[in-house]
């Protein structure tokens, strides 16, 4: 079992903190600001560093506090769903880097297949939100919301993560179970 360090709870500390400022960079190029996916970055690093379950409780805190605090992203449905999105993405990246072989190759491989899952829970929770509420989410919404328009997003994460977790590995501040 995967043991909660005061060096983990700190961490994700730092992850919340990361995850509520680092949109306020992307906001500055406000065409495509959220088209980067500035929240998913730490949340991501987080299931990497400290594992799924910590990486699940900060994906689920981040986009219902930023929400309550900046009011972005709206929290109906926007935060709502994002939450359910980024508690699936720090929980798989966490999972899948500790169950998979231990190259560097599978950080990439944990990271889509997270990625995937992620978007696919972010798919279920809006389209119950958005059904419940009376409105229509459709599969091209779904496609446009986790893919298209996440080009840019989907891009970065998956030049920086692995990098990023390859160089804490290196430093030794994360190491593979």
């Amino acid at each position: 079992m995967n043991k909660i360090t005061t060096k983990k709870l700190a961490l994700a500390g730092l992850f919340i903190a990361m995850g509520l400022l680092m949109p306020f960079l992307a906001a500055q190029i406000p065409e495509i600001g959220k088209r980067l996916l500035p929240m998913h970055i730490p949340v991501l690093l987080c299931g990497y560093i400290t594992g799924g379950s910590i990486g699940l409780i900060v994906g689920a805190i981040v986009p219902l506090l930023r929400s309550v605090l900046f009011s972005m992203p709206v929290l109906f449905p926007n935060a709502i769903a994002m939450s359910f999105e980024l508690a699936a993405y720090g929980f798989f990246t966490g999972l899948f880097y500790k169950m998979l072989p231990k190259k560097n190759v599978y950080i990439y491989v944990s990271l889509i297949i997270s990625m995937i899952f992620g978007r696919i829970v972010w798919g279920a929770a809006s389209f119950a939100l958005i059904t419940l509420s009376g409105g229509k989410f459709t599969f091209a919404m779904f496609l446009a919301g986790a893919f298209i328009d996440a080009i840019p997003g989907i891009i970065i994460q998956i030049i920086l993560i692995p990098a990023l977790v390859m160089a804490l590995q290196r430093v030794k501040i994360t190491e593979r179970a």
